[in-house]
């Protein structure tokens, strides 16, 4: 089945990731970590299914995420730990956001991503 006929299959529960505000794709997407031209052909999975990121996400809206071993916050440095909260936490709402703003994609990356990018 063409990929467009079977939507976006998580990559670790195999599950489709049927909301735009479920997806680690598009989450690191907004945070630059996925350029534009990567976009449609990188993996997708849903939040929840990449403690590593998840764990990041502190807002009263999103149930905390716990990540177990070397990659768990609880073992890391508490200013990255801050900063990638920020970062993290930022990209979430922004994330959430999307699909009532009627942008298009180009203009789903924050705005210092997108100056980077030269957008």
């Amino acid at each position: 089945m063409a990929r467009c006929d079977q939507g976006y299959l998580c990559d670790v529960c195999g599950e489709d990731v049927e909301n735009l505000i479920d997806s680690d794709l598009y989450l690191r997407y907004i945070l630059g970590e996925v350029a534009p031209e990567k976009l449609t052909i990188s993996q997708e999975r849903h939040l929840r299914c990449n403690p590593a990121t998840a764990q990041f996400i502190v807002d009263p809206a999103f149930d905390p995420v716990l990540c177990d071993g070397p990659f768990s916050k609880l073992s890391m440095d508490p200013d990255f730990v801050r900063q990638e909260e920020a970062r993290i936490t930022r990209g979430w709402q922004r994330l959430q956001q999307i699909p009532t703003l009627g942008i298009p994609v180009t203009e789903y990356p924050l705005p210092e991503v997108r100056a980077t990018w030269g957008a």
